[in-house]
C-alpha cells in the first residue's frame, strides 16, 4: 500500500473520530448522553476553566457543539426577543447572534423562553421556538444568516410554556407539539422548512420530551413519549404509525418530561407528575408492536431528568436527588443512593464518569457501576437547569447567565 493511501485513510479517519464527536442535540449522539471523551477532569477549580463568558438572557436548553463552535438559545426581554448564540469552542468569543422577535407568555416558575435546545447539522443550525399563538422552527446558517422560518406549526398549548426540542435526521427536521389541545407529530424538510409530514394525535397534556430515533432492521423509528398517549414509532420517512404502547397510567394526569433514548435494542422512557404516580418503561420493539422488558412505577422515577444507558444498567436520577441504577435486561435494582439536592438536569456519561448537576449548580460526579461511587462534587457558582455538552474533548456547562468550558486546552 502506497504511503499516500496510508496518509489518505489516516485522514479520513480522523475526520471521522472527529465527526463522531459532535454534540449536535440535547443529550448528544441520539439523546444517550454518552461520550467516550477521555479528557474531561472529575474535578476542577475556577481556576481550571478553559474560558468563561456571560450570556446575554436566562435559559434552560443545554449547549450544542459542531466543528469549532458551541451554540446556545437565549431569551431577553421576559421573551420578546430570542436569540441563538455561536461562540468559539476554543476560547467563548461570540462569533455572531441572530435574534428573533417573539412574544411574552405565561410559564412554569422552573421554566424560561428558552429552554428548547438546538440540533445541527453541516447546513444548518435549527432551533425551535413556542408561544400559545404559534410554534416555530427556524434555520439559520453557519454564518449567522437566516435561512427559513417555518410557518406557524400550530400553537402550543398549555401554561408551563414550551420546552421541546427539534433534532434533524437525514433530511428531516422532527419535533412534536404535544399539547392539551390539538398536537401532532411534525418533519419538516431541513433545506427548505415546509412541512413533509405531519402526523396528528390525541391531545391532552403539554409533554417536554424529546425524540430519538431507532433502528429496528430495515427500518428507521422516530421514537415520540407522551401522557396520555405512551410511547410512539412512526415511520422517519413518511410519518405512519408503526406502534404505540399505552405505558402510562391514564387515569392519573402526568407530564412527559424526560426524553426517551435507545440502548442496543431497547428504548427508555419516562412519564411522571411532580409527587406521584412516576413510571419508568424499557421496552424491545418487534416489527409492529413493542415487548415490555421491565417497569418501575415509584417514587424515585425521574419526572424531568432523562434516563441514561450505559454497559447493560439504567441510571434513574430523581428530582429529588434520589439515583438508582437498575440492571437493563432483568429490571433488578442494582443499587439506590440519596444523592441530596433537586435536579433538573439529566446525567451524561463521559468515559464511564457520570456527571449530574442539581438546580444550585452543584456537579455531582460519579462513577459508573454496580456500586454508587462519588468522586467529586464541583460549585458552578450559579444555579442551572441545562444539561452539559461534550465534544471535541472539552465539556461545555451552562448556568442562568454564565457558558463555560473545562476539559482539553
Amino acid at each position: 500500500m502506497s504511503r499516500l493511501l496510508l496518509c489518505l485513510i489516516a485522514l479520513l479517519c480522523s475526520v471521522g473520530s472527529l465527526r463522531a464527536q459532535e454534540w449536535n442535540r440535547f443529550r448528544g449522539p441520539n439523546g444517550s448522553g454518552i461520550s467516550e471523551t477521555k479528557t474531561i477532569p472529575t474535578s476542577w477549580g475556577d481556576e481550571d476553566y478553559l474560558w468563561k463568558v456571560e450570556l446575554p438572557g436566562v435559559g434552560h436548553g443545554s449547549p450544542v457543539a459542531w466543528d469549532q463552535s458551541v451554540y446556545v438559545n437565549c431569551a431577553l426581554d421576559d421573551g420578546a426577543r430570542r436569540i441563538l448564540q455561536c461562540r468559539s469552542m476554543l476560547n467563548g468569543s461570540l462569533i455572531w447572534e441572530t435574534e428573533f422577535e417573539s412574544t411574552t407568555h405565561k410559564h412554569h416558575k422552573f421554566n424560561s423562553y428558552a429552554t428548547s435546545t438546538p440540533t445541527i447539522d453541516g447546513d444548518h443550525i435549527y432551533s425551535a421556538w413556542g408561544t400559545p399563538s404559534e410554534l416555530k422552527v427556524v434555520a439559520v446558517r453557519h454564518d449567522g444568516s437566516v435561512a427559513w422560518e417555518s410557518d406557524n406549526l400550530g400553537p402550543v398549548v398549555g401554561g408551563h410554556g414550551f420546552g421541546t426540542s427539534p433534532i434533524v435526521h437525514g433530511n428531516l427536521v422532527l419535533i412534536a407539539n404535544d399539547t392539551e389541545k390539538k398536537s401532532s407529530l411534525l418533519a419538516l424538510d431541513r433545506m427548505t422548512g415546509k412541512v413533509v409530514w405531519e402526523t396528528p394525535r390525541q391531545g391532552g397534556r403539554l409533554n417536554f420530551a424529546t425524540p430519538c430515533i431507532f433502528t429496528n432492521g430495515d427500518s428507521e423509528q422516530a421514537i415520540f413519549v407522551a401522557w396520555p398517549i405512551g410511547v410512539t414509532a412512526v415511520d422517519v420517512k413518511t410519518g405512519q404509525l408503526v406502534w404505540e404502547k399505552a405505558c402510562f397510567d391514564a387515569s392519573k394526569g402526568q407530564r412527559a418530561v424526560s426524553s426517551p433514548s435507545v440502548y442496543q435494542d431497547k428504548i427508555l422512557a419516562t412519564s411522571a407528575f411532580a409527587n406521584n404516580p412516576k413510571h419508568l418503561v424499557v421496552l424491545r420493539p418487534e416489527q409492529s408492536d413493542a415487548q415490555e422488558v421491565f417497569r418501575v412505577d415509584h417514587s424515585t422515577v425521574p419526572h424531568i431528568p432523562s434516563l441514561l444507558a450505559y454497559k447493560e444498567r439504567v441510571y434513574a436520577w430523581s428530582d429529588k436527588g434520589i439515583a438508582s441504577c437498575y440492571d437493563i435486561n432483568s429490571g433488578e435494582l442494582v443499587w439506590r443512593e440519596r444523592v441530596g439536592g433537586n435536579f433538573f438536569s439529566s446525567p451524561i456519561c463521559v468515559n464511564g464518569i457520570i456527571y449530574c448537576i442539581d438546580a444550585d449548580g452543584i456537579c455531582v460526579v460519579t462513577r459508573a457501576g454496580d456500586e454508587y461511587e462519588e468522586l467529586a462534587r464541583v460549585d458552578l457558582g450559579e444555579a442551572t437547569r441545562a444539561t452539559p455538552a461534550v465534544a471535541q474533548g472539552k465539556m461545555f456547562l451552562r448556568t442562568f447567565s454564565h457558558l463555560m468550558a473545562v476539559g482539553q486546552e
